[in-house]
């Protein structure tokens, strides 16, 4: 189950060759947290390990990593672990528990806590990760493996917090009171993502996501002020290792066009702005999205017609990849990810082939 197999020849390349701009035969789909939560393998690997201990195996990780493409015929694998991942390399002490998610038992207060963090050294810290991107792409997958990162307003809002928040105030107080330790901050944060994500590509990973869930708690102005300079930072680091790179948050629609001002390949859409709008904001790099995930509950052929009106406006120009508005959800039936994913095949081969 878990071991090593033999390499398909045929390697899909449609999600790279969208992300590129390019006009596709078909629209390619996979899904946010598509490996994992729902599925009933997944489940009972859970039962035994924890989400670091998982991650902290290799081949378990490339089999979970692995799953959804298998299944459900996805035209990309993302990476399996999270964005904690690399915290406990610079001195985080963080854990994830179960119904709560990421709790940290040290976090910022002050410029003192922030030079207090170390730096990310991927071989040596986290060679796990990069043996799980090593063993999928020499040996198992053939479609494009993402490797991802968080973003540094969402690693701090954790860190800063101390875990989830629904408000964010302790994070935009610190950030607006203390700004030369915010400003510390990111760029401590920035530097272990660029790090990070080049030792990610460096070992295989065919495109890269930048996931900023939280940073829709900002306004356009704090988020050109306090986060937009470190993202461009960033992606222009990313951007000289030749994979696409996309960005990604959740609520975050109104920053829509200050990320496509980045250096970046794609922008995701959550549900809330639809593709047409996007567009007619000026948005004409590649854009993912934007099936509400709650949607995945619902009778196949109410799913069915709200993916035909996204794939209607993603296809209307280059440059469309197909996803939820964010992540697969527990309760969502693995079934109905392998039905939507025929769909997206077939209904846009169709509809593309007209045009």
């Amino acid at each position: 189950m878990k071991g090593g197999r033999t390499k398909v020849n045929t390697f899909n390349d449609t999600y790279l060759r969208a992300a590129r701009g390019e006009r596709t035969e078909t629209v390619p789909v996979w899904f946010m947290r598509q490996a994992g939560r729902s599925q009933p393998e997944y489940r009972a690997i859970k039962e035994k390990y924890s989400l670091f201990e998982i991650t902290h195996q290799p081949e378990l990780a490339a089999y979970v990593t692995r799953l959804p493409v298998e299944q459900y015929n996805v035209d990309a694998a993302i990476l399996y672990k999270d964005i904690m991942s690399p915290l406990p390399a610079i001195g985080v002490q963080v854990d994830i528990k179960s119904g709560i998610g990421p709790v940290i038992d040290n976090p910022i207060r002050s410029l003192q806590d922030v030079e207090k963090l170390g730096e990310i050294h991927p071989e040596e810290d986290v060679p796990y990760v990069l043996d799980t991107i090593k063993l999928l792409t020499t040996e198992q997958l053939n479609v494009p493996l993402i490797g991802f990162a968080g973003a540094p307003f969402t690693l701090a809002s954790y860190m800063i917090e101390g875990g989830p928040s629904k408000n964010y105030h302790k994070t935009k107080a610190f950030m607006y009171a203390e700004q030369e330790a915010w400003f510390a901050l990111m760029d401590k944060l920035a530097e272990m993502t660029i790090v990070y994500a080049k030792a990610q590509i460096n070992a295989g990973a065919k495109a890269f996501q930048i996931f900023d869930s939280w940073v829709g708690a900002l306004n356009v102005q704090d988020y050109r002020t306090f986060i937009k300079p470190i993202m461009t930072k960033i992606f222009t680091e990313l951007k000289k290792e030749g994979v696409p790179v996309t960005m990604f948050g959740v609520g975050a629609s109104h920053l829509a066009m200050e990320w496509h001002d980045l250096p970046l390949d794609v922008v995701g859409l959550d549900w809330r702005l639809p593709i047409d709008e996007a567009r007619s904001r000026g948005i004409h790099k590649t854009v993912m999205g934007n099936l509400d995930p709650s949607l995945l509950l619902a009778p196949f052929d109410v799913i069915q017609e709200k993916a035909k009106e996204i794939i209607d406006q993603g296809i209307k120009q280059p440059g469309y990849i197909f996803n939820l508005g964010h992540g697969v959800f527990p309760s969502v039936n693995p079934d109905t990810l392998k039905r939507l994913t025929t769909f997206v095949h077939e209904y846009s081969r169709e509809r593309i082939s007209t045009l």
